[in-house]
């Protein structure tokens, strides 16, 4: 089973790999998700085509035959549960097939996925669990999308805000569960970064207009730090600001900044402030200075549940991601650093 779950994933990975770089796809499945990539747009206007296929992108460089090998092998899987469980996901929709991993760990564990999906990402995950079932019949019953409230579920991975996370906690207490809350990618800047580095940090703060949870919210900056090289390497993503949504968040926070006297810097595109929280509104940036590397240092490892990743070329930093990275994630690489593989082998 294990070796036909494999293969399964493989053969997704190379769909997802055709679809994202033939601009005429040859294979069905590469045609069906670049028909979605195109269409995604006119039903959640944040999945924009190119995001949706950057997302394909990742997911192909993650599903590789050697990346699923090394993935599984860390794991007891590949014999039949005999005590498959049927597991509960509730899915955010944030950005595209956001909620894959945790389908893809439930099918690899032998057990049943009851999802409930965000409205902004049905079309898409559905899509990619009906290759999944034509490319391995085995696996046909074995994902259910739930229409309404979930129900007859042994174990649970939600995720969702830290105010439907308390709602979770109390709700499916009684289950086994793995509730996750609002966690936030930052940067360590040492002020050394080259132009490429720079750059790439673009992509860890814009891709997907912000909306990931590791996408980079707030910088980490030395005291009397120079925005003008950073500002010059992010100047390329100017074009979000030609994007109705994105644009109405920058509008709505300059405004409220502006009335409310809020010390800024404005790109154009871009309002960056000073702001403790690691969380910034879309089409915003926060930063905060410090003098001594060593204590911003503990400082991150004291608040790391409200971490997913830290970009930097600072070796000794928590949850380090190196520049251009965070949303390049590996089959390992969990949300919240939760082993999702290690909580389902253990509801048996």
């Amino acid at each position: 089973m294990k070796n036909k779950i494999s293969q399964a994933l493989a053969n997704l990975g190379f769909a997802f790999s055709e679809a994202a770089t033939t601009s005429v796809p040859s294979s069905e499945y590469a045609k069906l998700l670049v028909q979605a990539a195109d269409d995604s747009f006119f039903k959640n206007p944040w999945f924009t085509r190119e995001n949706v296929i950057i997302c394909y992108s990742s997911w192909a460089e993650a599903l590789t035959e050697e990346k699923i090998a090394e993935f599984t092998s860390r794991y007891n899987v590949g014999q039949p549960n005999k005590t498959a469980k049927t597991v509960g996901i509730i899915a955010a929709g944030n950005i595209p097939l956001v909620g894959l991993h945790d389908i893809l760990c439930c099918l690899i564990s032998g057990h049943k996925a009851l999802i409930k999906l965000s409205g902004r990402d049905a079309d898409l995950t559905q899509l990619v669990i009906n290759i999944l079932e034509q490319l391995e019949p085995s696996l046909k019953g074995m994902v259910t999308i739930a229409e309404d409230r979930l129900t007859n579920f042994d174990a649970i991975i939600a995720t969702g805000s830290n105010n439907s996370a308390r709602y979770f906690e109390y709700y499916f207490a009684k289950y086994p569960h793995i509730i996750r809350k609002n966690r936030n990618g930052v940067a360590l800047l040492t002020g050394l970064e080259t132009k490429k580095e720079l750059e790439k940090l673009g992509k860890d703060i814009y891709q997907y207009f912000g909306l990931g949870c590791r996408n980079v919210s707030k910088l980490f900056v030395p005291q009397g730090y120079d925005f003008t090289p950073l500002f010059q390497a992010l100047e390329p993503w100017n074009q979000l600001i030609n994007h109705n949504k994105y644009a109405n968040n920058y509008s709505y926070s300059r405004a409220l900044w502006l009335i409310d006297l809020v010390p800024h810097l404005d790109t154009g595109f871009m309002l960056v402030r000073k702001n403790e929280s690691y969380a910034s509104p879309i089409a915003t940036l926060y930063f905060e200075e410090y003098e001594n590397l060593d204590k911003i240092i503990a400082s991150l490892n004291q608040n790391i549940e409200q971490l997913q990743c830290v970009v930097s070329n600072v070796e000794k930093v928590p949850l380090k991601v190196n520049f251009g990275q965070t949303q390049q994630p590996e089959l390992w690489d969990f949300a919240d650093g939760v082993d999702t593989m290690k909580f389902l082998e253990n509801i048996n």
